[in-house]
């Protein structure tokens, strides 16, 4: 006999504790990818298609081909850096 899942009622989480937690979901998934041998790029990859086809689904073509126009001077600027230098 299955017993009914119950959850709490709980407010939204604030936006930015949202993208801590889902960050860490997508570590966690990254490293047990990459544990089951799935190479890095081909992540990498997927993850920018699933995250790119997310956002077209909500914002639309228009809005996502506007955000990605910025994406070169945020790359160059080391935002996606995980190495920072240090000052």
């Amino acid at each position: 006999m299955r017993i009914p899942a119950f959850s709490i009622a709980r407010d939204p989480l604030p936006d930015h504790e949202q993208k801590q937690a889902a960050l860490s979901y997508l570590n966690e998934a990254w490293a047990e990818a990459r544990h089951d041998g799935i190479d890095g790029d081909c992540l990498a990859q997927a993850s920018l298609f699933a995250a790119l086809a997310e956002l077209v689904g909500t914002y639309g073509e228009e809005a996502v081909a506007k955000f990605v126009e910025g994406l070169p001077a945020r790359v160059r600027n080391g935002e996606f850096s995980l190495i920072l230098a240090r000052q």
